[in-house]
């Protein structure tokens, strides 16, 4: 009797041990990570700085692909219902992740439920960035002129959703200034018309708006991270300005189709986390004003969880509506 069990156990040791894991074997192919923006930004920095570090731990490339449009959500619900085994990630950011989903309900895909977060890559701030002909250069300059103003402050950003656009409408409620959002398509003509005196403040990209604001041409009043930029060390955060809790940076995140084996995103975020370690990594990282900001999956998700609720709170007490 102890015979046959003894062979019964061994019988189903064997089955155990012919039933791998999702992850052994993982990857069997190339990986296609998806950057929903056109190539050349900093989501596509994002990337590349990345891939390859995490493409020598995986064994596998990793090929960045570039699919622009609508704000980065078109390429976001295409990821969003690929298969989940692995070979389709994505680049996610504070605006296909945050603020997009707060101000459009009806995307076709939910941040929350449709994604499976693998880990941040970096987070950057933005720069709250005035033209020389407006009297503000300090934000307690700019806070107190706009209660003063008689017509609301004109501010550009690359477009409606875009972080940029939602943290202008972050600090109106914050401070209780009145300011009119212009939106641009795309980052560049938004800083064109600042810089030419069209408009007189934009949120912006550290990269974009650096050279100009070293050369005077436009000044920076404060930086939306809650630590200054390696980049702009002269310029403040808003919070040494004087308003406390004003941390909205750009972040940058690698993300899954909802579904995809827990064992496999553990297996990408170690080569995440990895690659971000990696001095090169952070060098080319640094280039954009971000720093790595290693995480775990969970981390990831409480930040996206915190995000759509913050945005879609501003959107519904603001009364902000699609343009």
């Amino acid at each position: 009797m102890m015979r046959a069990i003894l062979a019964l156990l061994a019988a189903f040791g064997l089955l155990a041990a012919s039933d791998p894991s999702p992850a052994q074997g993982y990857p069997t192919r190339p990986i296609t990570l998806v950057v929903p923006f056109p190539p050349g930004g900093s989501s596509s920095t994002a990337a590349r700085s990345v891939a390859d570090k995490m493409s020598e731990t995986l064994g596998q490339q990793i090929v960045v692909d570039n699919r622009g449009g609508a704000g980065g959500t078109v390429a976001t619900r295409a990821v969003a219902r690929a298969a989940p085994d692995g070979h389709t990630l994505l680049v996610a950011t504070s605006g296909t992740v945050g603020t997009s989903p707060a101000l459009y309900p009806s995307l076709g895909y939910d941040a929350r439920k449709d994604l499976a977060p693998i880990g941040v890559i970096a987070a950057t701030p933005n720069l709250l960035v005035v033209h020389p002909s407006f009297p503000a250069r300090t934000l307690a300059d700019l806070i107190t002129l706009g209660k003063q103003a008689s017509a609301p402050i004109q501010y550009g950003s690359p477009g409606v959703s875009t972080l940029n656009h939602l943290t202008g409408e972050l600090l109106a409620q914050r401070t209780g200034i009145k300011l009119l959002h212009v939106p641009y398509k795309g980052a560049g003509p938004a800083l064109n018309d600042l810089l030419g005196g069209h408009i007189p403040m934009l949120f912006s990209a550290i990269p974009n708006a650096h050279g100009h604001v070293a050369a005077g041409t436009i000044h920076a009043l404060a930086v939306t991270g809650a630590k200054r930029s390696a980049l702009l060390p002269q310029v403040p955060t808003f919070a040494e300005g004087g308003l406390a809790g004003f941390d909205v940076p750009l972040r940058y995140g690698l993300v899954a189709p909802a579904g995809t084996p827990r064992a496999i995103i553990d297996t990408l975020n170690r080569a995440l986390n990895g690659a971000l370690a990696s001095d090169e990594v952070r060098q080319r990282l640094a280039v954009e004003g971000a720093e790595p900001e290693p995480s775990t999956p969970g981390d990831y998700a409480a930040i996206i969880d915190r995000d759509v609720t913050m945005w879609s709170e501003l959107v519904k007490a603001a009364g902000i509506k699609p343009e």
